[in-house]
């Protein structure tokens, strides 16, 4: 019970945080907090993707984190590969989004 409560709190910090940056790159063209994004733009930029644009994926990302997290919660079959599949697109979240990643990867395996 206590690895499933971390994990719906890892869920929501990076899930709700994921969906309110990717809105507000949406209407402002420019990521919450300092003009150039984190150490995530340059994979992203590596990969011939402008980081500017990548708006509608922080959506999708941060809404798979509260879905699959609350289907793992509700002891849904889907819900434990669904996070961990979210959990390892967003390693190349760096910094904070790669350490939540890596100890919901963590979580998810003392589940199972």
């Amino acid at each position: 019970m206590v690895l499933q409560i971390t994990i719906l709190l890892l869920a929501a910090l990076n899930g709700g945080w994921m969906i309110f940056d990717g809105i507000h790159v949406i209407k402002n063209g420019k990521y919450f907090g300092p003009p150039e994004p984190g150490a995530w733009s340059k994979i992203i930029s590596k990969c011939g993707l402008d980081p500017f644009s990548i708006g509608p994926l922080f959506i999708f990302l941060g809404v798979m984190w509260l879905i699959s997290a609350v289907g793992l919660v509700l002891e849904f079959q889907w819900g434990y590969v669904a996070l961990l599949i979210t959990a390892t697109s967003t390693l190349w979240y760096i910094k904070v989004g790669t350490i939540i990643s890596i100890i919901t990867i963590c979580c998810l395996t003392f589940l199972n």
